[in-house]
């Protein structure tokens, strides 16, 4: 079976990666069938011929997760489409901090509500 996978190149700590199709019982570094690209995790930078892959995938090859990955966020021209996540992550003190603060906010407008009732209900008794 084929497989497109990543083979790791670069040196410690500073991992670069091809993107290639290869027979799924071979070793990470061994040779592949074709080389489709290749995949820089810290700069973000990817060249990847989606056409071959693409086709690769339609003649039966299986992609691991992160080659899917790839392809489905790559460019016309194999370049990676990068979106940052815009979410910023709390720590747990900050999360428990927002959290009492929409819970105040809610008690708050629940409060105004019923005021609110209670007001329009008042000139109607009287």
């Amino acid at each position: 079976m084929i497989k497109l996978r990543l083979k790791r190149l670069g040196y410690k700590k500073n991992p670069s990666y091809r993107i290639i199709a290869i027979d799924s019982r071979a070793k990470r570094e061994g040779a592949p069938i074709e080389e489709l690209g290749f995949y820089n995790p810290k700069s973000k930078e990817m060249k990847l011929n989606v056409e071959r892959a693409k086709a690769r995938l339609s003649q039966g090859a299986q992609a691991s997760e992160t080659v899917m990955y790839l392809i489905n966020n790559a460019n016309e021209d194999g370049s990676l489409n990068y979106k940052k996540s815009e979410k910023t992550k709390l720590s747990k003190k900050a999360q428990a901090k927002l959290e009492e603060e929409k819970k105040a906010k809610e008690e708050a407008k629940a409060q105004e509500a019923s005021a609110q009732e209670e007001a329009q209900e008042a000139p109607a008794e009287a």
